[in-house]
């Protein structure tokens, strides 16, 4: 069993630092090596996570239980199914008050790998290494401007009516290597996937904003195809952002589709000025976000819809054809 320790003190009271660790489906907006969180069960004491993150520039998946002790700040888990090289991953986050709006968060990791192997032994040191430091001084960043953290952090979503199966939106959206000559706002997108890693995606993408300049962008996403839903976390934000996390949805019903996108961001206060002028705050941050993230989802969505509605549209006279000839 091989072991991991790494500290960091935070100026937030404790509270606020456990109430971050304990909710994991907000960690891709926390951490930067976390993609997506499935709570997949959960009593308030005991919870069963699936999980997909980076590690040494690889993304990886598992499940994880957990053991939340809220009273003691202490949260213990246990990864159930280990990504390889591991064959077993166990750890502990402590926070420790220090009195004050400061405390001390401690994330320790114990592990084994398969055949304890040299190479994947420092493998796995490595990266534990970097995700656990990135994961804390992202964490103590964050939490440091608790004081701002309802300004800091949103979620919004949009939603589109769609006269056609959700099995043709969701294609459209999926097939994300197409966008380029079906978006106006995507001007490059690079799409690759490890079949090792089904539904997994890797994307480098070109968007023109409104004023006409172009930002490049880094995502990966996790598609599951049975739900109809598509997430994904921007490993390369915009300059304006810390994170970025998205997700469309998909549902049918008898009489068509309803698409949504919903995006959560975290800001980044020392990037304002820089990025919207000296005379930006917070609140023009976020209305700056808000509109164009919305504006450019709304476009896709629009577009989903053109492309899923004609497709239906020329099913439907295909299927009638034979009908006619008969007549």
């Amino acid at each position: 069993m091989h072991r991991t320790v790494h500290d960091i003190e935070v100026d937030a009271p404790a509270g606020v630092v456990y109430g971050l660790i304990a909710d994991p489906v907000q960690w891709p907006l926390l951490f930067p090596p976390n993609v997506h969180v499935d709570r997949l069960a959960h009593d308030g004491t005991h919870e069963h996570l699936r999980m997909w993150a980076t590690a040494n520039g690889q993304v990886k998946t598992w499940t994880s239980r957990r053991v939340l002790d809220a009273g003691n700040r202490r949260i213990e888990f246990r990864q159930d199914a280990a990504a390889p090289p591991l064959s077993e991953m166990t750890g502990t986050w402590e926070v420790e008050p220090l009195g004050g709006d400061r405390c001390r968060l401690t994330l320790l990791h114990d592990f084994r790998v398969s055949g304890d192997s040299p190479e994947d032994i420092a493998w796995v040191e490595r990266a534990t290494d970097a995700n656990s430091r990135a994961e804390l001084d992202s964490l103590a960043r964050i939490a440091g401007g608790w004081a701002l953290m309802d300004q800091l952090v949103m979620t919004f979503e949009d939603t589109v009516r769609v006269e056609a199966p959700p099995e043709r939106v969701y294609a459209f959206l999926e097939r994300a290597d197409r966008w380029p000559v079906l978006l106006p706002h995507v001007a490059r997108l690079d799409l690759t996937e490890d079949p090792a890693l089904p539904g997994v995606q890797l994307l480098a993408m070109d968007t023109l904003t409104a004023d006409g300049s172009s930002h490049t962008t880094e995502s990966v996403r996790v598609c599951f195809p049975e739900e109809g839903r598509i997430v994904y976390k921007q490993t390369r934000p915009p300059a304006l952002m810390s994170a970025h996390t998205g997700a469309w949805t998909v549902a049918g019903d008898a009489h068509g589709s309803t698409v949504t996108s919903r995006h959560g961001v975290v800001l980044r206060p020392d990037a304002v000025t820089r990025v919207l002028g000296p005379t930006a705050d917070l609140a023009a941050a976020r209305r700056y976000v808000r509109d164009a993230l919305g504006r450019n989802s709304t476009v896709t969505m629009t577009h989903a819809k053109r492309d899923a509605e004609a497709a239906a549209r020329a099913a439907a006279a295909r299927a009638a054809e034979p009908a006619v000839r008969a007549a």
